[in-house]
């Protein structure tokens, strides 16, 4: 079976906009000659699709009906938080490949108002009665089905959001995701979805009525609805109304639209038919959870402050690599260099490593969150990097480097797990900016299609595939339990500099997204590259470390590089021992999307992935 990074690769980097023939699967060996390498070019800052600039707010995301669900907000005076309600919700009706009403949403916002940058979980914990005990049998933690699914945030997290950082009102959010419910066209990378997904679909009644309603799948151009989940989202918006109509004010109605999810008709449907279906997903799970807000986890890199959700998400593991990389001294080098790729990836590995050893739900585990992103910790990391690539996992110390710290008895080491596990992708982005300065940054997922969507019975809500993450190993950080956070993979990003508005960015990518965000980041830090192009140059990701989804797959020593990268530097990263698989041209798979001000001039830009099909707009 196939793991889930090459699942993912099906689905984003099939939407490429360009391939070179016969590199997508090529892999380079030490010592490397001319042979199934890429023909050289000169470096060119030339860009497929141009940098986006405006005044009043820019929107970058996954599909253009996103986009314009965003872009319709801004434009009716709300601010970048009202946008990206409007934009997730629109999301989970029409990114459907990806994402899902029932799945997550974390957010890292900036507030220009305050000058704070705050968390917004979005991701719902397990079911109270899940156990590993419940679980060990199967072998792997399930991410597909009625036990797959953590419990729904999407409609708390964009709820939060709204009441403590927008304006408008839940019926004005929800309008263009209803619009879409009731119709869109479909496009071409979801009919594919819809092909590829079609059997495991199909295995659960309520997703084959939804996604098959006439036993085919739909062309491309061909007008795709979903009444249900229309009327759902409806139900949200008349219970904010009726609300309003009895003299509540606006958080109240927001929280009442947010309870009818939660508490209401649509929270006891969807309970029956989890409960139907042998799933542990109940009531009660639904009415006793409420997100949280909470603070930031922050790095300075090169005078630029990047902030991250906490431990119970991959998000640090991106400010301890770049803390690794400030150590090693990656700023003296050339960019995209062979000593530069090489330092990059040794750093990657350690990070990642660590992150699979050390993080979970700080709720429940304990946490060296201060020594793993402490700077001296990433200078003993560092000192690591050696001349060869590492072939081995290397999880480091981090309680030695935690004020009053102690490593427990027992430590956790991930491990490839049998029988294999389900696939399971994807994951969409929405990075917003407004003309206050606003920062909104998304990762919204589950509820995809990969696998086989599960919707809970005639709500039309697919539910969440974030089970799949937890670990079933007890001295895991990250072992299940109920009402427990699993340590996703959704990493939603903003940077500030100077204690201004900088950057949201974020990506689809599972356990690449941060690598990802990396490349264009010291792109955009080093290169002193605009926006889309630093999206747009090839990237490079380790799939050394152990994966976070099923079976835990690892690939020691593999780097997977696109195939613009020159051809001696690809050779020089053969010969110290990098296992180079070569992708096509602009075949990572990814789709990063961002948004931020200019701080030369103060103006608002945007960018938007060739691969994976991404859209920016403003104005």
């Amino acid at each position: 079976m196939l793991s889930r990074r090459h699942f993912h690769r099906i689905s984003i980097a099939a939407a490429a906009a360009a391939a070179l023939p016969g590199h997508s699967s090529a892999q380079l060996a030490a010592p490397a000659s001319a042979q199934a390498t890429p023909a050289q070019r000169p470096e060119s800052r030339d860009t497929l699709r141009p940098e986006l600039y405006g005044t009043h707010g820019m929107v970058a995301a996954g599909r253009q009906f996103t986009v314009e669900a965003g872009m319709r907000l801004l434009k009716a005076g709300g601010n970048a938080f009202d946008a990206g309600a409007a934009a997730v919700f629109a999301a989970a009706a029409c990114e459907i490949s990806h994402f899902g009403l029932g799945g997550e949403a974390p957010v890292v916002l900036f507030e220009a108002r305050s000058g704070k940058v705050s968390v917004i979980s979005g991701q719902g914990p397990a079911p109270k009665a899940a156990t590993p005990a419940f679980f060990a049998p199967m072998g792997v933690m399930p991410g597909n089905g009625p036990n797959g699914g953590t419990v729904p945030a999407v409609v708390d997290s964009m709820a939060r959001l709204l009441q403590q950082f927008g304006t408008k009102s839940l019926a004005e959010v929800l309008a263009p995701a209803i619009e879409l419910a009731d119709g869109f066209p479909v496009y071409g990378l979801l009919r594919n979805s819809l092909a590829v997904n079609r059997d495991a679909t199909r295995a659960w009644q309520w997703a084959r009525r939804t996604y098959y309603p006439q036993e085919r799948i739909p062309e491309v151009g061909e007008i795709f609805r979903q009444p249900n989940l229309a009327a759902t989202l409806r139900a949200l918006a008349a219970a904010e109304a009726a609300a309003l109509g009895t003299g509540a004010d606006r958080n109240a109605a927001i929280e009442a639209g947010r309870d009818v999810f939660y508490k209401g008709d649509v929270a006891r449907r969807i309970a029956a038919a989890v409960k139907a279906d042998h799933g542990l997903l109940s009531y009660e799970d639904l009415a006793s959870y409420k997100g949280r807000v909470e603070p930031a986890a922050t790095t300075r890199f090169q005078g630029y402050d990047i902030h991250k959700a906490g431990f119970w998400s991959q998000g640090p593991a991106l400010l301890m690599t770049l803390n690794i990389l400030d150590a090693a001294g990656i700023s003296a080098m050339r960019v995209r260099s062979e000593q530069y790729l090489h330092t990059f990836t040794e750093a990657i590995k350690l990070a990642f490593d660590d992150r699979n050893a050390y993080f979970g739900d700080p709720l429940f585990a304990e946490i060296p969150a201060e020594g793993l992103l402490s700077k001296s910790y990433a200078a003993e990391r560092a000192a690591l990097i050696g001349e060869q690539a590492s072939m081995e996992h290397r999880y480091g110390n981090p309680w030695a480097h935690q004020r009053g710290g102690r490593r427990p008895p027992t430590l956790f080491r991930p491990r490839v797990l049998k029988p294999p596990g389900s696939p399971t992708a994807d994951t969409t982005a929405i990075e917003i900016v407004d003309a206050q300065g606003n920062l909104f940054s998304c990762t919204p997922s589950s509820g995809w299609l990969m696998g086989g969507a599960y919707i809970a019975g005639d709500t039309g809500v697919p539910l969440s595939n974030r089970m799949a993450v937890f670990d079933l190993d007890p001295a895991s950080p990250n072992v299940v339990a109920g009402g427990k956070r699993p340590r996703t993979t959704l990493t939603p990003t903003i940077v500030t500099r100077d204690g201004k508005p900088y950057l949201a960015i974020g990506t689809p990518g599972g356990d690449s997204q941060d690598q990802q965000i990396a490349n264009v980041l010291l792109n955009v830090f080093l290169g002193r590259m605009n926006l889309q192009q630093a999206i747009e140059a090839p990237r490079i990701e380790s799939a050394h470390f152990h994966e976070s989804f099923g079976e835990k797959q690892d690939a020691p020593g593999v780097v997977e590089i696109e195939s613009r990268i020159p051809v001696e530097v690809l050779t020089g990263l053969a010969r110290r021992g990098h296992r180079i698989h070569l992708a096509s041209e602009y075949g990572a798979a990814t789709g990063i999307v961002a948004a931020g001000v200019d701080p030369r001039f103060g103006t608002l830009r945007a960018g938007a992935d060739v691969r994976g099909e991404r859209y920016a707009f403003g104005w």
